[in-house]
């Protein structure tokens, strides 16, 4: 991008913050979004700084921050198995389940590989029949297609999979359930959204009475996305609206769907720092169960789990606090010593606000 479009960009990011501002009827807006990539944008560019009447929450964006500790324990035990090939994305790599992480196995001898894709994993499965390759399938229902077709494309014996795929619109519902924190309207995630669409989420804004907005990632997308939500809370609209129809579609990504529908069943799942959410997990159905390491290994883990000592990162997954109003944060716990798993991921929401700080618009 040029100087000139960065300039234009600017003085539109301006104007949309003063229509904000403008309509701004009332004291506060809290807004809730769940996706590690609109925190980032929020963050990075200091969005929060130009409306100062909108409250924009962070909730459970981050498959890795959310990740349950028993599918990393036993991640964990199985690369400490003899002829066992553990592997994982990068950010999944350092985040510790009830004691350790993938990075403490493989400093005790465990094999751990970390791949760009669950395509690696695979070929290194054909490359080592002698070795079973366990990856560690991890993501919302961007992520889940992938996994999805490559079970079908008749993957080697020796290859299976931890299938840890959540579902976001459950997730929302849920918090709303909660009612820990009063959400006006949500900003929906523009990855996840590609793939269901617009559907999955009218059920929810219609019972629940909240307006949801699908926004895209840049400034100006996410800025235009508060400017609609702010209009439908003042108008008494609860619908789903999209302001990302370059990328999202109504109907979502059909074929990708067709994908996850053939090779998973939705079911209930535990989400670190929420607890169990219904309807919000994806397991392998039961003709796939040969590619299910829970089911091919006989390995007993502890469901015994609680977040570390004075660590607030399921304050921060539920939009209770910010980051830096944990007491660790920057202090006991930085991106080099995490003490929770939202100082980990690159989509967390405590490792963005250490990086980023965000609090100017720039």
């Amino acid at each position: 991008m040029n100087s000139h479009n960065i300039l234009r960009d600017k003085s539109l990011a301006l104007k949309v913050a003063k229509y904000i501002n403008e309509r701004c009827s009332r004291d506060k807006y809290t807004i809730m979004h769940v996706c590690g990539t609109h925190e980032y944008t929020i963050t990075h560019f200091g969005i929060r700084s130009l409306i100062p009447k909108v409250d924009l929450r962070a909730g459970p964006g981050c498959p890795v921050c959310v990740a349950s500790p028993v599918n990393i324990d036993l991640a964990v035990k199985l690369s400490l198995m003899d002829n066992v090939l553990v592997t994982t994305f990068g950010d999944m790599f350092k985040v510790r389940g009830s004691k350790f992480s993938l990075m403490d196995s493989k400093g005790m001898g465990g094999r751990v590989s970390i791949v760009y894709s669950i395509h690696d994993a695979v070929e290194l499965a054909r490359r080592n029949p002698d070795l079973e390759v366990v990856h560690f399938a991890i993501g919302f229902e961007t992520t889940a297609p992938s996994t999805a077709a490559m079970i079908l494309s008749n993957p080697p014996e020796n290859f299976s999979i931890i299938p840890t795929h959540l579902l976001i619109p459950p997730a929302m519902l849920h918090l709303l359930n909660l009612g820990e924190v009063r959400i006006d309207g949500f900003i929906c995630p523009g990855h996840v959204s590609t793939i269901i669409g617009v559907k999955p989420y009218l059920g929810i804004a219609c019972s629940k009475r909240v307006p949801m907005v699908i926004a895209g990632f840049e400034p100006l997308d996410v800025l235009i996305g508060v400017a609609m939500l702010i209009d439908m809370i003042n108008n008494g609209e609860c619908t789903v609206k999209n302001e990302y129809t370059r990328a999202v579609r109504f109907e979502g990504n059909v074929k990708a769907l067709e994908f996850m529908d053939k090779v998973f069943k939705v079911s209930d799942a535990y989400w670190r720092g929420i607890g169990f959410i219904p309807n919000s997990g994806l397991e392998l159905r039961d003709e796939f169960s040969m590619f299910d390491a829970r089911v091919k290994f006989d390995v007993n883990v502890e469901a015994d789990y609680n977040m570390p000592p004075g660590c607030r990162c399921g304050d921060v997954l539920r939009g209770l606090i910010m980051p830096w109003e944990c007491p660790l944060f920057a202090k006991v716990c930085t991106p080099e010593n995490p003490v929770g798993p939202c100082m980990v991921s690159f989509e967390g929401s405590c490792s963005i606000a250490y990086k980023y700080g965000g609090f100017t618009f720039h």
